[in-house]
This record gives structure tokens, C-alpha cells and sequence, in this order.
């Protein structure tokens, strides 16, 4: 199953969402790191949407984990990015760029990626765009 969350991330940093999510299950449950779960391809589309606006970012340094055999996975990358559109609540835009060592961890059914759950230090990327 290495191969769908492969496929995700290269969708990811191709900035196909289409790509992305045809690599999800219908009722795809996406936990956003510092928010609320989203249940649903409509939900993943709109927090990508949302995303795209606000961030311009790129993955490498990956490395992808199988566990359980097939069903778990997870993968550890560090984020190149580019703060694009001030996010409500965070500090204002103005094109800063940030490298931050992120980690994602995936369930997979049926070829399908049913949840996604992503983790990276907020207070590590608020100092980074503000400056410090």
C-alpha cells in the first residue's frame, strides 16, 4: 500500500488535488493537525482548496513506513514552503519561506487511504514566518 501513499504525495507536490484525492476513500477521515476532523472527499477538497490559497508547498526528505500489513502506514518529510495569504488567526503573509519537518500517518482499505492524520510543530512554523 506504500504505493497509493506514494502516489498521494507525488499528487501532493505536483499540486494535483484531483490526483490526491482519488488516492481516498469516499468517507476519507482527514485529522488536520491543531484542528478539527474532517469526514468526506468534499471536506478534503475544500481544506485543500483553502491550503493552495494560503501556501505554496513542496515535500522532500521522504520516507514511507508500511505496517500491519497494508493496512498502516506512515511517512516523515520535511515541508518547503512559502506563506502566500495571511491564515485567519495566524501571523500576516508576506511571502515568508519555512522548512519544517512534518509526519503523516495514513489507515488503507481496498487500495483506498481512509484516514489521514498529519502532524508538524505550529509554534516551530509561527516562529519561522514571523521572524524569529
Amino acid at each position: 500500500m506504500t504505493q497509493t501513499v506514494q502516489a498521494y504525495f507525488d499528487a501532493f507536490n505536483a499540486g494535483d488535488v484531483a490526483g490526491m484525492l482519488a488516492c481516498l476513500s469516499d468517507d476519507v477521515a482527514h485529522h488536520v493537525n491543531e484542528g478539527q476532523i474532517r469526514v468526506g472527499k468534499e471536506k478534503f477538497a475544500e481544506f485543500c482548496a483553502h491550503m493552495n490559497r494560503c501556501y505554496r508547498e513542496t515535500l522532500t526528505d521522504m520516507v514511507i513506513f508500511e505496517a500491519e500489513g497494508g493496512t498502516r502506514a506512515a511517512a516523515e518529510y520535511i515541508v518547503n514552503g512559502t506563506y502566500l495569504e495571511t491564515d485567519a488567526g495566524l501571523p500576516a503573509a508576506s511571502g515568508q519561506s519555512y522548512r519544517l519537518p512534518a509526519g503523516s500517518f495514513f489507515d488503507l482499505k481496498d487500495g483506498k487511504i481512509t484516514r489521514v492524520t498529519t502532524y508538524y510543530n505550529l509554534a516551530d512554523w509561527v516562529k519561522q514566518v514571523s521572524g524569529g
